[in-house]
């Protein structure tokens, strides 16, 4: 059991019915019930023909809320803006959408506009058309990953700056701010399959994917801390369910309220940090209002951890 356990929601981001007020009325909402982060995660577009299944699952179609994305981190400044005590999260940034410097800036700049609430989510992503749109190649997605996530720390780290990698040349230069929080925000993965898990040992502070029961996340949490370098901490583990989930596979169905509060309840006596509740896939939000109202909806998860 963990001594600090907390429970978190996805923004409002996906689909037709996001608005400014709903998305402040939920962030409101949220931290007042008590829940403990919002998160974002990062799409470019919808492709009308993909050229690579959602998720990396063969024959899996993109599902439709993704047709209207809000971009993650001007989202989550407006979050810093309207609280005062969430941890604000990207579950994910997809790496190959990015660049070092600007990464960097940016994510230092919400630190400080949060107050040094940020948490930074970084994964390898699957859409080979947004890839491409970035002119990035998509098999190199896992090397440029971890190559940025080395420049992302070189930037933060003391001035002057300088990196030069198979990817990325930054010279000699000053890069700021730096982050508020020191000796910089921690690192979340999202990477699950072998190469990711060794990524994540090396590079990352907490392992998020994107699904996966408490047995299959232990198993990914051994597996990390035996690679993990010597003086790292063991592995921080945050579990990730879904009020409704964006596909339908064996170990991954639509909960009830009662079945969440079970979840968060066994996350917690298996010694994870965190449950992120994705909502984003949800069907029964059918206007702004809807999300406003939610969190409330989703109050007793809060008990549950506590």
């Amino acid at each position: 059991m963990v001594a600090s356990f907390g429970v978190g929601l996805t923004l409002p981001q996906l689909g037709p019915h996001v608005t400014r007020a709903a998305v402040r009325g939920f962030c409101q909402q949220a931290e007042a019930l008590g829940f403990d982060s919002l998160w974002v995660q990062e799409h470019l577009f919808f492709a009308l023909e993909p050229s690579a299944p959602y998720a990396a699952r063969p024959g899996m179609p993109v599902p439709d809320a993704y047709r209207t994305t809000f971009s993650p981190l001007e989202l989550l400044a407006s979050a810093a803006a309207w609280t005062d005590r969430v941890r604000l999260g990207t579950g994910i940034l997809v790496g190959g959408y990015h660049r070092p410097v600007e990464l960097a800036q940016r994510l230092a700049t919400l630190d400080h506009l949060s107050g040094g609430r940020l948490i930074v989510g970084l994964s390898v992503g699957w859409s080979k058309d947004e890839h491409e749109q970035m002119d990035v190649t998509f098999e190199t997605r896992g090397r440029r990953l971890s190559e940025l996530v080395r420049a992302l720390l070189v930037c933060w780290g003391p001035d002057p700056v300088r990196f030069d990698g198979e990817f990325f040349r930054i010279p000699d230069s000053l890069v700021s701010p730096k982050p508020l929080q020191a000796p910089h925000p921690p690192l979340l993965s999202g990477m699950r399959s072998p190469a990711g898990l060794q990524r994540t040992a090396t590079l990352f502070d907490i392992w998020n994917p994107a699904s996966g029961s408490i047995e299959q996340l232990q198993a990914g949490v051994a597996t990390i801390n035996e690679s993990r370098p010597q003086g790292l901490p063991p592995i921080e583990v945050m579990q990730r369910i879904f009020t409704e989930p964006p596909f339908v596979v064996p170990g991954l169905a639509r909960l009830s309220l009662a079945e969440m509060v079970d979840a968060v309840a066994a996350a917690r006596v298996a010694g994870f940090s965190h449950v992120i509740v994705d909502t984003g896939f949800t069907t029964e939000v059918t206007s702004p209002e809807d999300w406003v109202a939610f969190p409330e909806r989703l109050a007793p998860l809060v008990d549950a951890a506590a």
